[in-house]
């Protein structure tokens, strides 16, 4: 059995000390799957929390995700926060501004935010590419790191960052530097479900490693389901669905007495 849930404080408690893992889940039996692997932390859109998703990950460390976009002011932040938290999340992830992670941090959620690559934001940084590859962007991603660690993240999504530039600021901050794709000197090594599954049907990002296949799984399945469903419509065409066994039985004195009703009726 797997020891309770770890709090913030046991989370920065092992910073420098191991690697933790976290995957994106979005559905309650990859949830119960990560709870059952040994999963550290895991990522959930906030739709997903509830009593049945801490039934099925009951010591697994959720971060729901504040879409950016999704909200506008800070007090619309601090109220989805809230929400989800009270719907069994440990911390938020957010991407807003500072000044919205500085006042949820007032309030005591613990929030993690993101550097380096940042989808919603990554027409700043020239697209869906590495980030601080130059040392003048390098120092950009440590400046943001400081500044979300100063506004008081406990934690920070870093995605698509040299190796070596992320190594040197992990070991320069005191938040847990959540790695996709930026290596092992981070505090975690972060994947999304579907690329570990391998149920993406479309890109697939270089940090990805695919453990499984289950894109053919479903398309084998989606065949079985066409043909179950062509042999259910030729036995209705034919007959031979529904037979005797699938259909309800009435003693002949009851027919009988019900068909005579009928007819004198008329």
């Amino acid at each position: 059995m797997r020891h309770r849930r770890p709090t913030v404080a046991d989370l920065l408690s092992m910073k420098g000390r191991r690697q933790l893992t976290m995957l994106r889940v979005v559905t309650l039996e990859e949830a119960d799957a990560a709870e059952k692997a040994g999963i550290d932390l895991v990522s959930v859109p906030p739709a997903l929390l509830g009593p049945a998703f801490r039934e099925a990950a009951p010591s697994v460390f959720a971060f729901p995700g504040l879409e950016y976009g999704d909200y506008v002011t800070t007090e619309d932040y601090m109220r989805a926060a809230f929400q989800a938290l009270k719907a069994g999340g440990d911390a938020v992830y957010c991407a807003a501004s500072l000044s919205t992670v500085r006042r949820m941090r007032e309030e005591g959620v613990p929030v993690c935010g993101h550097v380096g690559l940042i989808p919603s934001k990554a027409t700043w940084t020239g697209g869906f590419r590495a980030v601080g590859t130059t040392a003048a962007s390098a120092l950009e991603v440590w400046r943001q790191t400081k500044a979300l660690e100063e506004a008081g993240a406990f934690a920070a999504e870093i995605e698509v960052v040299p190796d070596g530039i992320a190594a040197a600021i992990s070991a320069r901050s005191s938040m847990l530097m959540l790695s996709m794709g930026a290596g092992t000197g981070c505090d975690a090594q972060y994947l999304f479900a579907e690329d570990v599954l391998g149920s993406n049907r479309g890109h697939y990002p270089r940090h990805a490693r695919t453990y499984r296949n289950f894109a053919a799984e479903y398309d084998r399945l989606q065949q079985e389901r066409i043909a179950a469903f062509r042999e259910f419509a030729s036995d209705v065409r034919t007959g031979a669905y529904p037979e005797k066994g699938h259909l309800v039985g009435v003693e002949q004195k009851e027919l009988s007495a019900f068909l005579a009703e009928l007819e004198g009726g008329r």
